[in-house]
């Protein structure tokens, strides 16, 4: 039962019978996909389908599908514009298409979540705190507008979606794959900028999920305390000030900015404690098993209002057509048709690589 409580990675492209064994016996609540499991889209359609075959109850399966430098399944079709070029563009008609198309694509391959829209606000395009590109805004009505109309045509197609990185990255001064940010930010400063895109939106979205930042002036008695560890964000700010009652996950636990300070196990009950009710162990998969023996440590108390709040959107997980090749390649093709509107044809014919100069960041390589 508490296993509902884990989004875990995978490995590879195909389920080892290890992973087959011990992922039957934990039962996550759903999983996590990356670069790493895709090889072709018929490939990635199997592996959802097995993944779906050993779980008693259905899955959450997503995927961080933004576009831009963070396209998993990049390898396989055209790079979908991202958050800042569809900013620049300027078109709510080609921010509408980028939903309807992502929706349709993941759900050829049997991904019934997108970890997005990105919510974070893009104060400072240079800072190396691995947003850049990824952000719909400079300011919080831009943001709302911008990413609101992808996040309403993404769920047209039946896709779930969840808004990052809460309460904000964006004055983040370092990457949390790498290390733990500081913000300096008042509660008052976030309820006037960050947090406005998440009150208006929350509404239309399945799921919020909590930064890896500290915020020295939320929790100034436990400095170093990540957000989304954090108590006072997670439950007293997100859940009691604001009222946000529907899921609420972590960023990946695997990150720098957690693994470097806590252990496994102690890392997925501080989660869940604070107000979580999913906790993301993307990357270092062969901990499952410790991370769920230390939730099982916890009292149903601690954990029956999560579980209930799983249950709920599971509810809501669509039923996925059959793979369809030719379907795929017109998605693909009018991926590539939104690029040439947003970038114009020759940016748009020619590398899709869409990584950022000089980033050390990971999160396009993921």
């Amino acid at each position: 039962m508490y296993g509902q409580l884990l989004l875990l990675g995978i490995k590879g492209t195909e389920l080892s019978s290890n992973e087959k064994h011990y992922l039957s016996r934990i039962q996550p609540g759903g999983f996590v996909l990356f670069g790493r499991n895709v090889e072709s889209p018929e490939q990635v359609r199997a592996l959802t389908d097995s993944l779906r075959d050993i779980c008693d109850v259905p899955p959450i399966i997503a995927i961080d599908q933004e576009g831009g430098r963070v396209t998993r399944t990049k390898e396989i079709g055209n790079t979908p514009p991202s958050a800042e070029q569809l900013r620049i563009a300027g078109k709510p008609e080609s921010l509408a298409w980028h939903g309807i198309q992502t929706g349709q694509l993941l759900s050829l391959l049997g991904i019934n979540m997108n970890l997005a829209p990105v919510l974070d606000i893009a104060y400072e395009s240079d800072t190396d705190n691995a947003l850049r590109g990824r952000c719909y805004g400079r300011d919080a009505q831009e943001v709302i507008n911008n990413a609101g109309v992808y996040n309403r045509n993404l769920r047209r197609m039946k896709t779930l979606t969840c808004g990052k990185h809460f309460p904000s990255c964006g004055l983040a001064d370092v990457d949390p794959h790498h290390k733990l940010p500081t913000s300096h930010k008042t509660k008052e400063e976030l309820l006037a900028s960050d947090l406005l895109p998440y009150t208006a939106l929350w509404p239309e979205m399945n799921g919020i999920l909590t930064a890896h930042t500290h915020f020295s002036e939320l929790d100034p008695e436990t400095p170093g305390l990540p957000a989304s560890l954090s108590y006072n964000v997670v439950t007293r700010l997100l859940r009691e000030q604001l009222g946000y009652n529907g899921l609420i996950m972590t960023d990946d636990l695997d990150m720098g900015a957690i693994i470097n300070t806590y252990g496994r196990g102690t890392d997925v009950q501080m989660a869940i404690k604070a107000g979580n009710d999913m906790a993301l162990i993307c990357h270092q998969t062969d901990t499952a098993e410790k991370a769920l023996e230390a939730l099982n440590e916890l009292s149903l108390f601690d954990v029956q209002a999560s579980l209930k709040r799983v249950r709920k959107v599971k509810k809501k997980l669509p039923k996925f057509p059959a793979f369809d090749q030719k379907r795929w390649d017109k998605v693909d093709e009018e991926i590539m048709e939104l690029r040439i509107e947003v970038l114009g044809e020759e940016a748009a014919r020619g590398d899709q690589n869409d990584s950022i100069a000089n980033s050390r960041s990971p999160v396009e390589d993921y």
